[in-house]
């Protein structure tokens, strides 16, 4: 192991809000990058001695992981082993929403609430590289010049402008949402949404229940999916399997290009867990937090 991303799950799991699925470690991180120390019985695609990333369900806080081969990505050519550990658990949410789910293409408006964020500064680029027009919001000037910076079109200040308002009066709505708010969003998201959109659900940070009007996803057209990468199964329809072959497919050829370049906005080592996590929320932190186990 070298390095580790930080994610919210890992908080949420840490106050006691998130356990891990069945089977899986109760240690935190779903995401690291590293050397591959050995391979089991019938792995073909990788050998001791690469250097690569993984998607985890747990267990990532730690100076070695076992992870399922179909798990595995190679690290993307023009990124350093300890970056990589900023794109697993990331790009394999941010891909399987807006685009599997979402659709995502050409000429389409995304919509990202929380554009600061790891989430948020990957699913970005994604939307640029895609040929999508790019909507985000954040609470701070600092995290939308940053968001500007990587490709975003329209900047929302949360704190002082009403999104629905600026994404409908710019773009008649949005085509796809992607949502790390929940409950509290969930009216205003629906409102949002342009003829035949889709919001998905990937967090609840302003709480879990809420009413939704169906009469108004009637009349548009729209769908919402509220979905969670980490209780997927490993193999099959839906599976982590299908998603990291997507992104090495897809996603691994933008990052090479460098039209998708992962965004870290702190190395901390890790026997300071504790001084990493309140970066997630921090008004001047931009990206991803990652834990770093040992230099390359």
């Amino acid at each position: 192991m070298v390095a580790a991303g930080v994610n919210r799950a890992d908080i949420m799991q840490r106050q006691g809000f998130y356990p891990p699925p069945p089977g899986a470690s109760d240690i935190l991180g779903l995401e690291v990058s590293g050397v591959i120390a050995a391979v089991g019985s019938g792995v073909e695609d990788w050998k001791p001695g690469d250097e690569v990333c993984a998607l985890l369900a747990g267990g990532g806080y730690a100076e070695r992981v076992n992870v399922a081969a179909t798990q595995v990505l190679p690290v993307p050519e023009g990124v350093d082993l300890v970056t990589a550990a900023a794109l697993p658990e990331t790009a394999a949410t941010v891909w399987s929403n807006i685009v599997m789910a979402g659709g995502l293409r050409s000429g389409q408006t995304l919509l990202i609430h929380g554009g600061g964020s790891g989430i948020g500064t990957h699913a970005i680029q994604v939307g640029r590289a895609l040929g999508a027009r790019v909507a985000v919001t954040a609470g701070s000037q600092a995290k939308l010049d940053r968001c500007r910076e990587l490709g975003a079109d329209t900047l929302i200040n949360y704190r002082e402008d009403d999104f629905v308002e600026v994404v409908t009066a710019e773009y008649g709505g949005a085509d796809v949402i992607l949502d790390i708010m929940g409950a509290g969003y969930l009216a205003r998201n629906v409102e949002a949404l342009a003829e035949g959109g889709d919001l998905t659900i990937i967090g609840l940070q302003s709480g879990s229940t809420a009413e939704l009007d169906l009469g108004s996803m009637l009349f548009k057209r729209a769908s919402v999916h509220v979905t969670n990468l980490r209780r997927r199964p490993t193999e099959g329809p839906d599976s982590k399997a299908e998603i990291i072959a997507a992104l090495r497919e897809r996603l691994w050829p933008l990052i090479a290009e460098g039209e998708v370049t992962p965004v870290v906005s702190a190395e901390i080592p890790i026997v300071d867990v504790a001084r990493a996590h309140p970066l997630l929320d921090s008004a001047d932190s931009v990206g991803k937090v990652l834990l770093i186990v040992r230099r390359p």
